[in-house]
């Protein structure tokens, strides 16, 4: 399985962007993200970088793999 580079949550957020996710606010220290095909929210820690096991278990909330994230990226 190949290693997650660290990111940013604003690197996180346009990621998921692209995959159809738009923040839709901020509470506290976290981005709420929402997918309006999926009906589903995100809950990206506002923090640089952010740690991988949590962008590991965001990636798999959202139902991509990684190397669907990655492609994500660029």
């Amino acid at each position: 399985m190949p290693r997650l580079p660290a990111l940013s949550a604003r690197e996180i957020v346009r990621a998921f962007g692209k995959a159809g996710y738009s923040q839709q606010r901020q509470t506290g220290s976290h981005l709420i993200l929402y997918s309006a095909t999926r009906s589903q929210t995100l809950s990206v820690p506002n923090r640089n970088p952010v740690k991988r096991g949590t962008l590991r278990a965001l990636i798999r909330q959202a139902g991509l793999s990684i190397d669907e994230f990655r492609g994500l990226l660029h």
